[in-house]
């Protein structure tokens, strides 16, 4: 499967963590932005992960481009608020029973497509079964493969019966792919319930977008019009926010904040843990297919040094752990592996491994991944790791390196819940197993929490989930990566969501002109 840059999604369930928004420079009270929304005006915003190939259907959404342009035409039946929690969109409510199996979705009536069709219980069926079918690439596939039947069960009513329990079934649907479309209809089309409805669309260039003057959210769609252009390269984002020619801007180079600071106009959004940044080692081949070889690289690596050097500090140090701090179920009571290099060097030994063990980065991969791989060939070398380090292009990387060469570079950032993480990218079966480490004991204990309605059960469940993947597990997992988006001074409205990027996709639609 395609990923080029898989990096950001929606989703978080009962996220906690704290999420910063801060000028750089002290605002005075007359300063103060509105908090009552104004309508009108011409929003432009630069997007990274833009491609030539990109298509308007979420079967196909890859990265962040799409998924901010997405946001802007379709809504999911559920949508992740400013606290982190899960909230009704097209589903105005929901109820579960049959211990988790069954759900029924109240779908929120007196809703408009863009060309004027009114939204039913048919058009949510069709579009969920868009990813169920057996032809089917997209990457959130496999979420709905418990789903046994999935029925509108009233003209506003759908019920979703599952082979397995399922706690936290509804923030999957939450997910940014599973947008709502017309049934029958194209959604190559970009037809939609969004705040905005399509103009133009030209892959990897620019889309154009107008305010949907029959939303049914009239909290949301403040500007006129919404312009997002296709910015792949972070310097020219940050020259384009500067001088005027866009107004928000994403992924900021954690290096350049120092810089932004003097520009009095710009503003920060940052939101702290939302991605972690991986080095996954294949388990089917040396030295990775043995414990101790896992265990020396896991020690070997200095990931304060990774954090302060090539993220200026906007990260926290990761424990080989992919559950996010911001988590109810992190494990925050297992303790810290440091950097070791005697340890390192008395596993390292015990694998007989001569080598070579080359490690494949790219900036695709995440950014800062080659200054990152050359730190941990330096602290890999002190523990007489011979480590070396290959930088390889980043065009075509998740097609040619990425689960196909034995060390690499990789990202991920949060998901619906612990569960669609671990489902998606750690389980034996996993559609995305990068590592290809594969662990029965470790499957069950996913299934098991999946589908335990005591909380205290569920939590210890995946407090041993936590424990064998930073004990066992193939992938070093250094740090947890701040977010860092931009905007003009202009722009009031855009908030920050805990672990998301872009106000959780939805910025187009949340902000207004000062």
């Amino acid at each position: 499967m395609n990923r080029r840059d898989f990096i950001k999604t929606t989703g978080a369930l009962s996220v906690a963590a704290a999420c910063t928004s801060w000028p750089f420079t002290a605002a005075t009270a007359a300063e103060a932005p509105s908090t009552t929304p104004k309508k009108g005006g011409h929003l432009i915003v630069g997007m990274d992960n833009a491609s030539s190939t990109d298509r308007l259907d979420p079967a196909f959404w890859f990265e962040s481009y799409m998924y901010f342009v997405g946001s802007q035409l379709f809504n999911c039946l559920a949508e992740v608020d400013e606290n982190g929690k899960i909230v009704p969109s097209l589903a105005e409510s929901w109820e579960t029973s049959d211990g988790s199996k069954t759900w029924v979705l109240n779908i929120r009536q007196g809703v408009q497509f863009h060309d004027g069709r009114t939204l039913t219980a048919k058009d949510v069926v069709y579009s969920l079964n868009h990813h169920r079918d057996e032809k089917s690439s997209s990457s959130v596939k496999g979420y709905l493969d418990p789903v046994v039947s999935l029925e509108a069960t009233s003209p506003n009513q759908v019920t979703i019966k599952l082979n397995e329990p399922n706690v936290e079934f509804i923030a999957l649907l939450s997910d940014v792919h599973f947008a709502i479309t017309a049934e029958n209809e194209n959604f190559d089309k970009g037809i939609g319930t969004g705040a905005f409805i399509l103009e133009s669309f030209k892959p990897g260039v620019r889309t154009l977008v107008k305010r949907n003057p029959n939303h049914w959210n009239s909290a949301r769609g403040h500007v006129d019009s919404v312009e997002t252009l296709a910015m792949n390269d972070s310097t020219a984002r940050v020259a384009a926010l500067a001088s005027g020619s866009a107004h928000i801007i994403n992924r900021v180079n954690p290096r350049i904040v120092d810089r932004l600071k003097n520009m009095p106009n710009i503003q920060l959004q940052r939101s702290r843990d939302s991605q972690i940044f991986t080095f996954p080692g294949l388990a089917t081949a040396a030295p990775f297919n043995t414990l101790d070889g896992r265990l020396a690289l896991k020690y070997a690596i200095d990931r304060e040094q990774i954090i302060k050097t090539v993220l200026g500090g906007y990260g926290t140090v990761a424990n080989d752990n992919p559950i996010f701090p911001s988590s109810p179920y992190f494990a925050k009571d297992i303790p810290q592996r440091p950097y070791d290099p005697e340890k390192a060097k008395f596993h390292w030994q015990k694998t007989g491994f001569s080598g070579p063990l080359v490690l494949s980065v790219a900036e695709s991969g995440f950014p800062g991944a080659v200054d990152a791989g050359q730190l941990y060939q330096n602290s890999a070398t002190r523990a007489g790791i011979p480590l070396k380090v290959e930088r390889v292009p980043d065009d075509a990387f998740w097609d040619n390196v990425w689960m196909k060469k034995p060390f690499v570079s990789s990202n991920w950032s949060l998901r619906p819940t612990a569960d669609a993480l671990l489902s998606l990218v750690f389980t034996s079966n996993a559609p995305w197993n990068e590592s290809q480490w594969k662990e029965p004991k470790f499957d069950q204990l996913v299934n098991a929490a999946r589908g335990e309605q005591d909380e205290q059960k569920r939590r210890q469940i995946y407090h041993d989930i936590q424990l064998m993947l930073v004990e066992q597990g193939s992938e070093i997992i250094p740090l947890y990566a701040d977010s860092l988006d931009a905007s003009s001074k202009k722009i009031n409205g855009f908030v920050a969501i805990p672990g998301f990027t872009m106000s959780g996709n939805r910025a187009a639609e949340k902000v207004w002109f000062a």
